[in-house]
């Protein structure tokens, strides 16, 4: 599938999220090095911000939910606005791959020639951290969603929050095995340590969120 990258929205041409989940799972599948993990995690984590967002619908407009109105429609505006952003990142992971990939193929036949190489690698590298650090902390927030959506939200769908739970904490990992590959090629150690330090507060907390929703959840069915 070919990608065009519009910088100045950040939008690409031809999501894959426009596509059939066959198309996008046959090119997983491939030869091809994109879609990769860092697509997939960000496709995990708006699965997740999707079942949240499912939950609130459930439960908007239930006389039986009538205290939590507002938390709910509050929980599904945020949840939506993350689910939008995670699908425009489920290909932009591959625009920044493949940045990386040009940036790669320049020649470095002299001095140059290799000073020019590395500069735009680099850059190029960096925004191969920058978008699945942004896929993890995203996930954070849809991991924060679903411990209210579990709480309070339709006692039928709490098994769904919880999914978004877990969602959300194996996309954050995915993410971060994604900056991990990246980060060491980074000459920049200051830009190294600061991004690697995101993810694992990133971790962390998505992993003791999951911990939370599901022992609710599991007390609850």
């Amino acid at each position: 599938m070919s990608l065009v990258y519009d910088k100045e929205t950040h939008v690409s041409e031809r999501a894959y999220v426009d596509g059939t989940i066959r198309s996008y799972l046959d090119k997983l599948a491939s030869e091809s090095p994109e879609p990769g993990g860092g697509s997939v995690a960000a496709l995990v984590a708006s699965l997740g911000a999707g079942l949240v967002t499912m939950v609130t619908s459930l439960t908007l407009g239930k006389e039986k939910y009538a205290a939590v109105q507002d938390d709910m429609a509050g929980i599904s505006e945020r949840s939506e606005k993350l689910r939008a952003r995670l699908q425009d990142l489920v290909s932009l992971d591959a625009v920044a791959y493949a940045e990386v990939a040009a940036a790669m193929k320049l020649p470095k036949d002299d001095d140059r020639q290799k000073a020019e190489r590395q500069t735009k690698l680099q850059a190029a590298m960096k925004g191969a951290v920058e978008v699945p650090l942004e896929i993890a902390e995203a996930a954070v927030e849809v991991a924060r969603l679903s411990l209210p959506a579990a709480e309070k939200g339709n006692a039928y769908a709490v098994s769904d929050a919880a999914v978004a739970a877990v969602l959300a904490d194996a996309a954050a990992h995915s993410a971060a095995l994604n900056v991990k590959i990246n980060v060491s090629w980074i000459e920049d150690k200051e830009f190294a340590r600061d991004r690697w330090a995101r993810i694992e507060a990133a971790l962390s907390e998505t992993g003791r969120l999951r911990d939370v929703v599901l022992a609710f959840t599991y007390s609850k069915l």
